[in-house]
């Protein structure tokens, strides 16, 4: 269990973690399962500069959470998110030259675009929640945001026959995955009804994206899914407040 869970650790965040040994493709998917406690893990440690300077300004610490959630994540689902949008502008609809963009490791301007878009949009949304002193919120967005890695594996085919998501799809436990799914969703219902509901609208239509481009998903695209579902839960929940 802890190996599976410090996989999970290690695969989303750069934050240090025990030697692990030979691991299985199974182990890969079981460690999936964990995916959305790492999201709690990551927000417990965004929440705390607002511990050790509770009178900062809320702009400063937007600014400071912006930066430190990049860096324990090491940019993983930005670089995804990137990787997505050169792809949809220079895909021009071809499914083979839109896979072969997401494998390519340059950024486009499609892909600076949408980084930017996004860090400007999460900037502005946490300092509208810090003003109205809505941790809550803020601990959240990054388990919401792999409830949804989780929900896009249950429910759209994988499109690469390699690499680790690969693994985890082919011997992901669905059942227990639907359970922690839907029971993520719904501690997201009791806390913004408004939010999660703008979040699944959000996670549909870039799901119906992926289905009419590439008829699946991939892991870029997995990644882009965490970093757009996270803004869709925190503007959501920043426009309801204001």
């Amino acid at each position: 269990m802890l190996t599976h869970l410090f996989l999970a650790i290690s695969f989303l965040t750069r934050l240090p973690v025990p030697a692990l040994g030979k691991l299985e493709p199974p182990d890969f998917a079981r460690a999936a399962l964990y995916y959305p406690l790492v999201g709690l893990l990551i927000g417990g440690l965004l929440c705390l500069p607002m511990l050790v300077f509770p009178h900062a300004s809320p702009v400063l610490l937007a600014a400071i959470l912006t930066v430190l959630w990049a860096a324990l994540t090491g940019g993983l689902h930005l670089d995804g998110l990137a990787d997505s949008a050169d792809a949809w502008l220079g895909g021009f609809g071809n499914a083979e030259k839109t896979q072969r963009i997401l494998k390519d490791p340059l950024v486009g301007a499609a892909g600076v675009i949408a980084v930017v878009g996004v860090l400007l949009l999460k900037f502005a949304a946490l300092a509208v929640l810090l003003e109205h002193h809505h941790w809550q919120i803020i601990l959240l967005t990054p388990l919401i945001g792999r409830i949804l890695i989780l929900l896009l594996f249950l429910t759209t085919p994988y499109v690469r026959a390699d690499g680790l998501a690969s693994a985890v799809t082919q011997y992901l436990p669905r059942t227990i995955a639907w359970w922690i799914t839907l029971g993520g969703l719904l501690l997201g219902l009791v806390v913004s009804g408004a939010a999660i509901s703008l979040t699944l609208l959000g996670f549909w239509l870039l799901r119906r994206l992926m289905l009419q481009r590439l008829q699946g998903c991939t892991g870029d695209t997995a990644g882009a899914s965490v970093e757009i579902g996270e803004i869709f839960w925190l503007v959501g929940a920043a426009i309801i407040i204001t």
